[in-house]
């Protein structure tokens, strides 16, 4: 698990504003608590217009509801995004298995995919059988045991949609066969002690009832994905008696029970809300300690602060000031590279500077429905303009520029190289010398629109050829490059804010010419992540609505191939067509920095993507005497 990084709005270096005592006070407590503070509690600051008092336990976009959520609750496993493992949260382990439940590992324990291909590639039935073990022992934060009873409801309410009222579950359980209708059960795909196929019950002895279940997954490698790393784990003994079709788990209005529920969560991970000291501009987690089952090599607890204290800032400014004068231990979020030299003469500062795990992409319209067509978008729907305007990128430049050096250049088949097993060399078609490049990208057009104004832009059908990115405040320097880059090729372009609600009210319609978007592929989520950028057209990541039949055919060969090295290969290919569609193309890789202050604790540690505030970090401070 990792926490949300959030981009925040880059500003001019030195401008830092004055701040009220109102304006860092958080539920009574002094700005200055930290100063005097010392307790073993770590203190970050939050970025955000409010805090929320109560807590749906599934990730939401709210802001810091969903770091909150993942400390208090736990999915069954963590992806380890350098090593491709799925690491132990409540599952201790997992593995595939025959039809009977036989388990298909190697001599050392681990996954035999040799032999799931060769078993699965021959059996009739349109599943294969995943068994999950969770660790002995573990406790809900009101005392009650954690089961697979646990896991059984809360996969079951994920795909029962007229319970859960949260359009994310379905697709986080659509390689899951097991479906739910108004809480009844419609086809049974998970399988536990208590809830045994009838005819041909599984393997799970007495001693396993807790602990043991059986899942029905569609023909997928990638189908554990989603179940193992996205779903938080709901506890069946709060949540079963209180959600029906009237008063459903993701609820718009809560009431009555459910209200103080989201306001008091019951969760099974490591930190508990201290509601009493929890408010509108501090949220205070407290560390369960010896009851949380993970524990450090030494047998102490696993992680080595007693308490978080998420305090509430309206602006960067403020919040960056709040870290230099010492009212917080770190900040929890990615910023800006144009930060970076305000902290190089600071004591007790440090700063973490990572590669990011995202790609950075300029999106086109390249399907524009009917009622939002324009003569623009329709130049856009032609492969090789977009070719050309994808060769006249720079960009070395703009990660120079943009990003101050904090960065790297992306391939055009968006993998990262880190990404070893993965990544195609042969895809990274933009490359080369750029003067080069923008030759081809003039010759190309000079051949579709070799007319030009007095200014040198080109023109179509007697009007200068023109588009408008979609974008941020915090990418109105991109756009300005790329104006550069691209007036280069007698193209224009200019900004347009997205406002808030971006996505409702031009993205997923394809109301735009084109816009910034980041994307993250790995292993992982390759399975799921590629049909919702570049296959579905409804609501999804797909923004400028591209309809590829080739793409959305190996797409579904990658995903239904249970040679593991096939799917690496198809990945490849899909690499290679994804960078000749020249329809996501790569701006740059940013890299991730947060800072965090360290006279007061020390062994702050950051992996590829993440900031400062993580579970390595939490697990490795150690407190400065």
């Amino acid at each position: 698990m990792k926490f949300l990084n959030r981009k925040i709005t880059a500003l001019a270096l030195g401008v830092l504003m004055v701040f009220t005592a109102t304006g860092l006070a958080g539920c009574g407590t002094s700005i200055a608590e930290r100063r005097t503070d010392t307790t073993s509690t770590l203190y970050v600051g939050e970025i955000s217009s409010a805090f929320p008092t109560s807590f749906m336990p599934w990730l939401s976009r709210d802001g810091v509801a969903t770091t909150v959520s993942s400390l208090i609750y736990n999915t069954l496993f963590n992806f380890d995004e350098e090593t491709g493992e799925y690491l132990p949260l409540l599952g201790k382990e997992w593995c595939y298995t025959d039809l009977e439940g036989n388990e298909l590992r190697t001599p050392d324990g681990d996954v035999d995919y040799r032999a799931v291909e060769e078993y699965y590639s021959q059996t009739k039935e349109d599943y294969m059988l995943v068994k999950v073990t969770l660790h002995d022992g573990m406790t809900w934060s009101d005392g009650e045991p954690v089961t697979v009873e646990d896991v059984y409801y809360t996969f079951d309410i994920a795909t029962d949609n007229a319970l859960s009222n949260h359009a994310g579950a379905l697709a986080w359980t659509a390689d899951l066969q097991h479906k739910s209708e108004k809480g009844k059960l419609v086809k049974q795909g998970m399988f536990t002690y208590d809830h045994n196929d009838f005819w041909n019950p599984y393997p799970i002895s007495e001693a396993e009832k807790d602990t043991v279940i059986y899942l029905r997954v569609n023909k997928v490698l990638g189908a554990v994905a989603t179940l193992f790393t996205s779903i938080l784990i709901l506890p069946e003994h709060i949540w079963k008696p209180l959600v029906s079709e009237t008063e459903q788990l993701n609820n718009a209005s809560p009431s009555g029970e459910i209200l103080y529920q989201y306001e008091n969560p019951v969760g099974c991970g490591a930190w508990t809300l201290d509601k009493s000291r929890s408010g509108r501009q501090m949220i205070v987690l407290c560390n369960r300690g010896d009851d949380y089952h993970l524990k450090a090599e030494d047998g102490s607890p696993l992680y080595k602060v007693d308490e978080i204290k998420l305090m509430l800032y309206m602006d960067e400014n403020t919040a960056i000031y709040a870290l230099l004068k010492g009212y917080v231990d770190m900040l929890d979020t990615s910023m800006s590279s144009n930060y970076l030299r305000l902290f190089e003469e600071e004591e007790n500062i440090e700063v973490l500077n990572v590669p990011g795990t995202s790609i950075q992409t300029l999106v086109m319209n390249v399907n524009p429905q009917e009622n939002f067509e324009t003569d623009m978008r329709k130049i856009l729907t032609n492969k090789e303009v977009r070719e050309a305007i994808a060769l006249a990128i720079n960009q070395g430049e703009l990660v120079n520029r943009v990003l101050n050096g904090a960065g790297s250049v992306a391939s055009a088949g968006l993998m990262l190289e880190s990404q070893t097993e993965l990544y195609s060399e042969e895809a990274n078609i933009l490359s080369g010398d750029y003067d080069e490049r923008v030759q081809q990208a003039n010759e190309i057009l000079d051949k579709i629109y070799p007319e030009k104004n007095a200014d040198g832009y080109r023109l179509a059908d007697g009007k200068k050829i023109r588009f408008e990115i979609l974008a941020n405040a915090g990418e109105l320097e991109l756009v300005s490059f790329l104006q550069v880059q691209l007036q280069k090729i007698g193209i224009e372009v200019e900004y347009k804010a997205e406002g808030s609600m971006a996505e409702d009210t031009y993205l997923f319609d394809g109301d735009f010419d084109m816009t910034f978007q980041a994307t993250i592929f790995n292993i992982s989520n390759v399975d799921i992540m590629y049909q919702s950028h570049f296959v579905t057209t409804e609501r999804s990541s797909n923004y400028g609505h591209l309809v590829d039949e080739a793409l959305t055919a190996k797409i579904a060969e990658m995903r239904t191939t249970l040679n593991q090295d096939k799917k690496y290969e198809a990945v490849k290919e899909i690499e290679m067509m994804i960078a000749e569609l020249y329809y996501k193309v790569p701006v740059y890789a940013s890299n991730v920095i947060s800072v965090a202050r360290t006279d007061r604790f020390i062994g702050y540690q950051a992996g590829p993507g993440e900031t400062a505030f993580n579970l390595d970090t939490l697990e490795n401070l150690e407190k400065v005497v």
